[in-house]
C-alpha cells in the first residue's frame, strides 16, 4: 500500500533493469528469486526444475530457474543474453539479463545499452573484485545513473554488519572517482531470500529497503521529448508513389511541416505526413520512443545512416572526436588498424589517432606511455573516421553520442563520445559550410527553373595540369564556345579572388592559401547558385584544397578534366586530355562540351524535370 493506505496502481509500461556482477557472485539466483518472489514463474515451473535437480542429483537452486537447457545447467553458468519479465504492485520490470563472466563483457555492453536502471552484485564473502570494478565502469559509460549495489551471500558471514560496511566504503569510494553514486547498499542472501522481498531478522543493523522495495523507489525514464529531434534513417520504403523514411525518434518531437536536414549529407526538404502503423488515423505530430515514418514534400535521396533533424536543431558533424572506450577486443586496440565505427545506424570505417590517456578499469591506474589498448581497459583516445558521421556529445544525448566498435566480425568495444573541438581545417571548414547553408536566403528562382531557362545545370568545371600545357587557353576557349552556344559560363581565376589577401597578413602564407581557397569556394558558390558553369584551372590547387572547393562547392557536381600524357590513376577524373589533345583548343574543348552533354549537364533549351 502507499504511505496514504490506497492499493498502488500497476503501471503497464515495463522498466528495464539490468543486473550484474562478477561470475559465481550470485546474479542468477537473484533473478530466480526475483521471478519467485514475485510469482512471476509460469505454474509448475519450480516443481518442473525440482524434477530434473533430483533426476540429475543436484540440489535445487534458484538460479536453474533461467536455464531453459539441461546442457546449460552443466555449464554450471549462465551464457546468453535474454530478457526476464516479472512485475511488483508498482509496475512491470524486464531484467536484460547481463552475465557476470568476464567473458560476456560484450553481452553486457550491448544488453544493458537501454536500460534504465542497474543492481550490481557483490558476494559478501569474496568482497569487491576487479570486475566488479569494471561493471562499474561499464555502467559508468553507459549513462545508468539509477544504481543500488546488492551485497549478496551474508549468510556466509554470519550476517556480519562490519564486513557489509567495508564492501560499502571500499566501492562507494571507487564509484565516487569515476562519477557514479549508488542510491543504495542492501545485504541479502538471495539463496535463502533475506531482504529481497521481505525484510528478515538476521540483520537487525540495516534500516534500508528490500530489494523489490528499491526497484520500486527508482523512477522511470522519461522519453527525451524535450532534447532536440533526432531521428537515424532505418531504412526508407516505397508504396505506390511515396517514399516512407523510417525509424525511430530518439529524441525530439515532429511534426508535419517541420523543416528537416539529413545528416551528413546536408539535404534538406519540409515533412508532408507522417506515417504509422495499425492506427485508425495518421497521427500529425511523432515524439521520442515512437518508431514512425514519414514523406516529404521534395523528394530527396535519404538512405540508412542519415540522421534527420530539424534545421534549427543541427547535431555536430565531423570525422574526428574525442571518446571514452572501453575494449573487449581479444586483440588490442592500435594505431594504424582499421576498425568499424557502429552510431546510431551509421556504419564507417575508423581508427585511432590519439591515446590520450590509457586506463587499468579496474585500478583506476593510469597506464604512462601506452599506445594500445588490452582486453577490458578503458581508455581516453581521438578517433577518426573514414567519413563524416553525424552525433551529439554523449553529455547531451546520450543515444546519438554512444557507439559501439566492430573488430572485423566481433564487437570489441563500446564507449561515448565525449568532446568535438574544430580544431582541423576541414572541422572548420564544414562548420562555416553548414552554417552558411542553413542561414542562406534563399532565391526565389529555384534551381530547376534557372536550369530550364539556360539550357543546363550548374556546374564547376576544373582543368589541371602541368605548366605550360595549355590549361588557361583551353579553358577561355571553353568559356566562349560556351557562351556563344547561349550558355550561361563564367572563367573564374584564382588570382582574381587572391586579390587583397596578402596585404592583409603578407607573412602568414598559410593563412593566404586557406583564405584564398574559401574565397574562390564562396565565390563559385555564388555563381553556381546563380545557375552558371563555372570554369577554372585548379593547378594552383593541391589535393587538400581540392577537396575543400568540392566541399565548398556542394551539392552541385564538379568536373575534373586532367591534361597529362601519364597513365591515368585516380577514379576522381572525369576528361583526360592528352598533350597533344590540348593543344587543339577547338577539338579539346568540343571532347569537354560533349561529355556535358553526356552528363545532362548541358540539356539543351528544352529542358524540363
Amino acid at each position: 500500500m502507499n504511505d496514504n493506505g490506497s492499493v498502488p496502481t500497476l503501471s503497464s509500461r515495463q522498466m528495464k533493469l539490468v543486473i550484474v556482477g562478477h561470475v559465481d557472485h550470485g546474479k542468477s539466483t537473484l533473478v530466480g528469486r526475483l521471478l519467485s518472489d514475485t510469482g512471476s514463474l509460469p505454474e509448475g515451473k519450480i516443481d518442473f526444475i525440482k524434477d530434473i535437480c533430483e533426476r540429475q542429483g543436484k540440489v535445487f537452486e534458484f538460479a536453474f530457474l533461467l536455464d531453459a537447457l539441461e546442457e546449460e545447467q552443466d555449464q554450471g553458468i549462465t551464457i546468453d543474453t535474454s530478457q526476464i519479465f516479472f512485475k511488483t504492485q508498482k509496475r512491470h520490470y524486464v531484467i536484460i539479463d547481463a552475465p557476470g563472466h568476464k567473458e560476456f563483457l560484450k553481452n553486457m555492453v550491448t544488453g544493458a545499452a537501454n536500460a534504465e536502471s542497474a543492481l550490481l552484485l557483490i558476494d559478501a564473502y569474496e568482497g569487491v573484485q576487479e570486475q566488479s570494478r569494471r561493471h562499474g565502469y561499464i555502467l559508468k559509460l553507459l549513462g545508468l545513473d539509477q544504481v543500488a549495489v546488492v551485497v549478496n551471500k551474508m549468510d556466509l558471514v554470519d550476517y556480519d554488519a562490519e564486513k557489509f560496511f567495508k564492501i560499502k566504503t571500499e566501492y562507494t569510494a571507487f564509484l565516487e572517482s569515476i562519477g557514479v553514486q549508488a542510491e543504495e547498499f542492501i545485504p541479502v542472501s538471495a539463496k535463502l531470500g533475506t531482504n529481497i522481498a521481505k525484510m528478515e531478522n538476521e540483520m537487525p543493523w540495516y534500516k534500508g529497503p528490500t530489494v523489490l522495495e528499491m526497484l520500486d523507489r527508482f523512477e522511470e525514464k522519461v522519453p527525451p521529448s524535450h532534447l532536440p529531434f533526432r531521428m537515424p534513417v532505418q531504412d526508407v520504403y516505397k508504396f505506390d508513389e511515396r517514399r516512407i523514411i523510417a525509424g525511430r525518434v530518439e529524441s525530439g518531437r515532429l511534426k508535419v511541416g517541420d523543416h528537416l536536414v539529413f545528416s551528413p549529407s546536408n539535404k534538406k526538404s519540409v515533412v508532408k505526413s507522417i506515417e504509422a502503423w495499425s492506427v485508425p488515423e495518421q497521427p500529425t505530430e511523432a515524439s521520442a520512443a515512437q518508431s514512425i515514418g514519414f514523406t516529404l514534400e521534395e523528394q530527396i535521396f535519404a538512405e540508412r545512416g542519415d540522421v534527420a533533424t530539424r534545421v534549427d536543431e543541427l547535431p555536430i558533424v565531423s570525422s574526428t572526436f574525442d571518446v571514452n572506450l572501453f575494449w573487449m577486443g581479444k586483440r588490442h586496440l592500435e594505431k594504424g588498424r582499421s576498425y568499424t565505427l557502429k552510431l546510431t545506424t551509421q556504419e564507417v570505417a575508423c581508427e585511432v589517432v590519439e591515446f590520450k590517456k590509457v586506463i587499468d578499469a579496474s585500478t583506476l591506474e593510469t597506464l604512462a606511455d601506452q599506445d594500445f589498448l588490452a582486453k577490458n581497459d578503458v581508455a581516453e583516445l581521438t578517433l577518426k573516421t573514414k567519413r563524416p558521421v553525424a552525433f551529439d556529445l554523449f553529455g547531451t544525448s546520450a543515444t546519438t553520442g554512444r557507439f559501439v566498435m566492430v573488430d572485423e566480425y566481433d564487437v570489441c568495444g563500446g564507449g561515448i563520445i565525449t568532446t568535438y573541438t574544430p580544431s582541423n581545417k576541414e572541422d572548420k571548414l564544414r562548420d562555416e559550410v553548414r552554417f552558411r547553408n542553413f542561414n542562406w536566403v534563399e532565391s526565389g528562382v529555384k534551381a530547376e527553373e534557372r536550369a530550364y531557362r539556360n539550357g543546363h545545370r550548374a556546374a564547376l568545371i576544373l582543368i589541371s595540369g602541368d605548366s605550360g600545357v595549355g590549361k588557361g587557353n583551353l579553358a577561355q576557349h571553353l568559356e566562349e564556345k560556351l557562351f556563344k552556344l547561349n550558355f550561361q559560363s563564367y572563367l573564374l581565376d584564382r588570382r582574381n579572388v587572391r586579390l587583397g589577401v596578402s596585404a592583409d597578413i603578407a607573412e602568414d602564407m598559410n593563412y593566404i592559401d586557406e583564405e584564398t581557397v574559401r574565397r574562390f569556394g564562396e565565390v563559385t558558390k555564388l555563381f553556381l547558385d546563380a545557375g552558371h558553369v563555372v570554369i577554372s584551372t585548379s593547378n594552383a590547387f593541391n589535393q587538400d584544397q581540392d577537396a575543400d572547393i568540392r566541399l565548398l562547392a556542394e551539392p552541385h557536381p564538379v568536373i575534373d578534366i586532367a591534361i597529362t600524357d601519364a597513365p591515368q590513376t585516380s577514379g576522381a577524373i572525369d576528361v583526360t586530355l592528352s598533350l597533344s589533345e590540348a593543344k587543339n583548343e577547338v577539338e579539346a574543348a568540343n571532347k569537354i562540351y560533349h561529355y556535358l552533354k553526356d552528363q545532362k549537364i548541358l540539356t539543351g533549351h528544352n529542358y524540363s524535370i
